[in-house]
């Protein structure tokens, strides 16, 4: 069963000879239970197709539609209810709250959003991800490895129908980051979710069920993985 779809999208920035299409039109599916990677080269329109997929942003034409709800013409606040009941987001800031804990900053979901992990499920979550010993710190005193841990750890807390998740190994070392997308896989299979992973790097892409190629704006679903890595 699909559980987004874009019919027909684009993304245009400005007018007249300075228009820039970042993204151009789109027929993107992704179903329950898909892991999927889009892979491209810097500049090609990858975040703005993620952020058009989340609804951070609305297309200039076309339809975006997650779990049935077409959310394009929606309000911002019906959008955002859309979002934290349907949507994980990883982005490349890990986006923490600087004055909460590690632990806060899961107990801060709690307070605005039901059919969050149950306190086992997070401890084997907070195991999984080697950061079971950083719960009472906070952002400041984390690295950039470990805040990216977090903010993972955090987007799967909430149980999102879809995760988004923007480069989410970028800040990690080879080992850690192989552990993040086994996880991610396990994750997407055992709760029948759908996870969608924008990234340069091809040697994730193993992980996957699906891999799309975004080049200037396009995206097409690749016959087979690339082996090259996209730099």
């Amino acid at each position: 069963m699909a559980i987004l779809e874009l019919k027909n999208v684009k993304k245009t920035f400005g007018t007249g000879h300075k228009k820039v299409e970042a993204l151009k039109e789109t027929q993107f599916t992704a179903e329950k239970g898909e892991l999927i990677a889009v892979i491209g080269p810097s500049g090609s329109g990858k975040s703005t197709f993620l952020t058009i997929a989340g609804g951070l942003q609305t297309p200039s034409e076309g339809d975006v539609i997650i779990n049935a709800n077409n959310i394009t013409d929606m309000s911002e606040k019906k959008r955002s209810k859309i979002r934290l009941k349907e949507i994980g987001f990883i982005l490349q800031a890990s986006n923490l709250v600087p004055f909460l804990t590690v632990n806060n900053q899961m107990k801060l979901l709690d307070n605005v959003k039901k059919g969050n992990m149950t306190k086992q499920e997070l401890e084997q979550l907070y195991e999984d991800l080697g950061i079971s010993d950083l719960r009472h710190k906070y952002p400041a005193d984390l690295s950039g490895g470990e805040r990216q841990r977090v903010a993972i750890a955090k987007a799967l807390y909430s149980n999102p129908s879809i995760l988004l998740a923007d480069e989410p190994t970028a800040s990690l070392d080879s080992d850690r980051a192989y552990e993040v997308m086994e996880l991610l896989q396990r994750e997407t299979k055992n709760k029948n979710t759908t996870t969608i992973v924008v990234t340069h790097d091809t040697r994730l892409i193993s992980y996957c069920d699906k891999v799309y190629k975004m080049v200037d704006g396009d995206i097409k679903l690749e016959a087979k993985p690339v082996e090259e890595e996209i730099h």
